[in-house]
């Protein structure tokens, strides 16, 4: 199939997108929410209309272009009326996690300083508060910047991200620079006009929440899960035919390990794709032996946007670990002097986008580092090979340093994972007066194993090199994730030294 061109002949925002597809698509479905208790379907003309009032009820608190709206909410249909109401006012939104505790929020908040707070925590605006009886005089406006997504990154210190793309067609104005480079991200990752597209992510998690939005600007059915349990995943897949899927590895581990998941109907998926983590080999050739090669894609990035890169299922086959290439970027791995290593040698990720101008602001944090030139890190290492393709490795603060040697926790956690009664794993470095640090593995096993630490440790020795090996077991009911599925070592490590 030849992928659809994103690209419009002229600039639209968002919420005049909405708006023209509720008036041409009316009676189509434009969002369904598929919650434990009941599912909602809503079509376009009634997004529209709906979101219209949500617009009201914010346009009458004084919400308007240059106001900022934190959304902390989890998954629902309010959120979605709440995020478009507040872009077709020209507003930008700050997803928050819906649970997110009482002193992060606050700082959060302190960073932000939003004009209003949806949520259905005390002293905020409930979504039910939110609709308008009347119409007061509002006008749809241009959100710009139109998002601004919270990141503790791998130090804990919260700060927040702000693109200052406006929020309408990706890219600003249609054929520039930027819109070209997002365009071909999307394609590369085989996003296109018109899909049915799974969100199974939580919409305060920046992949979900843009992607997710996204498609429905290009006019997606969105169905969106209100938690992640691979059953669900699997039941939607079939029922809605859905065509586009976003999951983490994490994720796809899960609904892998379902009994009969391979005899499941999988034809309708043009494209799962994957990234916010690194992805165990052997469960992404799995993924590829159920989807085939062309339906598996993979993106690198940040929320910062410096650049990114993508990669098929079957260019992974040939540079297996790959990320991919650049696209609309130029990349270099650079030493702590900011000199270029040699090819296939580790350094940090230095990414300089192909158009001019900002691709983020920081609240709470100094800028990202970067070279004289233009070029840009956030922190992550990696390699590139002869052809170009990036390999990554483990960030600076993940990495175990045990007797001299370098070890990436996300290699020896891959190891782990590939024992069946593993059911999650999560490695850092402990303090040793030998080594330095010694490699601790922290392990969550499948339900009713009683797989013991020395079996796992047999197990492990067939797996790695013996320096790679960890010292020391650790097993817990449950591996600390959020529901993006993504942990921090660093809290880990702290809770044990």
């Amino acid at each position: 199939m030849t992928p659809k061109r994103l690209a419009f002949d002229r600039y639209v925002p968002y919420g005049e997108r909405i708006k023209h597809l509720g008036e041409v698509r009316p009676d189509d479905p434009a969002l369904t929410f598929v919650a434990q208790s009941a599912t909602t379907r809503l079509t376009w003309a009634e997004l529209d209309a709906r979101s219209d009032t949500f617009a009201a009820g914010l346009a009458a608190r004084g919400i308007g272009p240059d106001s900022m709206v934190v959304v902390k909410l989890r998954n629902s249909v309010e959120h979605v009326l709440t995020t478009i109401a507040v872009w077709k006012l020209g507003a930008c939104v700050v997803p928050l996690r819906y649970d997110m505790p009482a002193r992060e929020r606050d700082q959060i908040l302190a960073l932000a300083r939003p004009d209003l707070v949806v949520s259905l925590e005390p002293g905020a605006v409930s979504p039910e508060e939110i609709p308008a009886k009347q119409d007061p005089d509002w006008r749809l406006a241009d959100a710009r910047p139109g998002k601004a997504v919270c990141s503790g990154g791998s130090t804990g210190v919260p700060k927040l991200i702000v693109d200052p793309l406006p929020w309408g067609n990706p890219g600003a104005v249609a054929g520039t620079a930027e819109g070209h480079a997002l365009e071909a991200v999307a394609l590369g990752i085989g996003f296109r006009p018109d899909q049915t597209q799974l969100v199974a992510g939580p919409l305060y998690h920046n992949a979900p929440f843009g992607w997710g939005y996204w498609g429905l600007f290009f006019g997606h059915h969105l169905v969106v899960l209100e938690k992640f349990t691979p059953e669900a995943v699997v039941d939607c897949v079939e029922r809605y035919r859905v065509n586009f899927l976003f999951a983490v590895p994490t994720m796809m581990m899960r609904i892998m390990r379902l009994d009969g998941v391979a005899e499941r109907d999988w034809s309708s998926v043009e494209s799962l794709f994957h990234g916010a983590a690194s992805c165990p080999r052997w469960l992404k050739k799995q993924w590829i032996d159920l989807l085939g090669p062309d339906r598996v894609n993979e993106l690198y990035g940040a929320t910062e946007v410096p650049g990114a890169s993508t990669i098929s299922g079957g260019e992974w086959l040939t540079h297996e670990g790959s990320v991919g290439k650049p696209v609309g970027c130029d990349t270099r791995i650079l030493d702590d002097d900011e000199r270029e290593v040699p090819v296939g040698e580790v350094g940090m990720i230095y990414m300089r986008p192909h158009y001019p101008g900002p691709t983020y602001e920081y609240r709470g944090s100094d800028p990202a580092p970067s070279t004289a030139d233009g070029f840009i890190t956030v922190g992550d290492f990696g390699r590139l090979d002869e052809e170009g393709y990036l390999y990554l490795a483990d960030r600076r603060v993940d990495l175990i340093l045990s007797g001299g040697a370098n070890i990436y926790p996300a290699e020896v956690e891959e190891a782990l994972l590939e024992h069946p009664e593993v059911f999650d794993a999560a490695v850092i470095g402990l303090p040793h007066p030998e080594w330095g640090q010694a490699v601790h593995a922290i392990v969550q096993l499948t339900a009713g194993s009683s797989l013991g630490e020395e079996r796992l440790a047999e197990f492990m020795r067939g797996q790695l090199t013996a320096y790679k090996l960890p010292k020391s077991y650790e097993m817990v009911a449950r591996i600390p994730r959020d529901e993006a599925g993504k942990l921090r070592r660093s809290a880990l490590q702290a809770e044990r030294t």
